[in-house]
């Protein structure tokens, strides 16, 4: 029985962008649980963003409640909210510039919470601006197509990767899965997982670029396949990099996938290493993403 191909194209497995691209239902939504974590994975645009919204909204608050104070502030207009506002900017931050101060005990316990609330609003902007910051993270380039084309007589899933980066990535290491979809005998549809074995999973220095390549063999579960085939299956193959940054001494990861419609068959990359007069080798990203078709003989 042929494996049902799905209704709709469904996003992919390995998003491309940062995201889950799934759409959880059934789940409380609980946004203040994780708050930290959240912040974490938003832009520095929207972090930013609610940083300053956080630090508009509580020195509006305050200012309010100066005002419900009375004349409590030294130097201010009476029932002047900019003034109240700005008494409010001076005090969140610690200020202070001696022209505006509390004069009744009311106006006093606002400032003593105010800069209590200032203090760790600075504390916690700065440690979630600096975790932001220092975050670990892997400039890896992958080719937007993957290629198969034989080696030695034996056709190969290839894909191309490199370092962006001028330093070293140590113990580099890849795994790739093959994910179709497949009917039981039951009759039941399910997703399966194949893990593919690479000539090579592992690079002890990843300084230039490299090649994955997955023989096509008896033992591979792409035995037999083709390009229509993998498109009736719903395939994806899911590519995972990890490794320790020399520089940082962290671990980084990248993440890729590839669908059916961006395997060409009988290409080969082109070559973008050569070497300069000097002895230096050269990397041309120009051609990166470039593929030519293989004459078959």
């Amino acid at each position: 029985m042929a494996t049902p191909k799905p209704t709709h194209q469904p996003s992919r497995l390995v998003p491309r962008e940062p995201g889950r691209g799934i759409d959880a239902i059934g789940v409380p939504k609980r946004p203040l649980s994780d708050l930290y974590h959240a912040l974490m994975t938003i832009s520095w645009a929207a972090m930013l963003g609610l940083i300053l919204c956080w630090y508009v909204l509580l020195n509006l608050l305050f200012a309010l409640l100066y005002l419900l104070g009375g004349d409590c502030i030294q130097g201010a207009q009476s029932g002047a909210f900019g003034d109240a506002f700005f008494f409010s900017v001076q005090t969140f931050a610690t200020i202070g510039y001696g022209t505006m101060a509390p004069t009744s005990t009311y106006a006093h316990i606002l400032v003593t919470g105010e800069a209590f609330v200032g203090m760790l609003t600075a504390a916690l902007a700065t440690g979630l601006m600096f975790a932001k910051f220092s975050k670990p993270t892997a400039r890896v380039l992958f080719a937007n197509v993957a290629v198969v084309s034989p080696r030695n007589g034996v056709p190969h899933l290839m894909f191309r990767l490199a370092n962006q980066r001028g330093n070293q990535i140590v113990e580099a290491r890849l795994q790739v899965a093959l994910a179709r979809w497949e009917r039981t005998l039951e009759g039941e549809t399910m997703r399966r997982f194949y893990d593919l074995e690479l000539v090579r999973q592992q690079n002890i220095i990843f300084a230039l670029t490299w090649t994955a390549m997955h023989a096509i063999d008896e033992r591979s579960p792409l035995f037999g396949a083709t390009a229509q085939s993998l498109m009736d299956e719903g395939a994806e193959f899911a590519v995972s990099f990890v490794g320790l940054d020399e520089t940082m001494s962290q671990t980084v990861h990248a993440r890729w996938s590839y669908r059916p419609e961006e395997i060409l068959w009988n290409h080969r990359y082109t070559d973008i290493i050569s070497i300069l007069p000097g002895g230096k080798r050269r990397i041309d990203y120009r051609l990166f993403h470039d593929t030519h078709a293989v004459v078959q003989g």
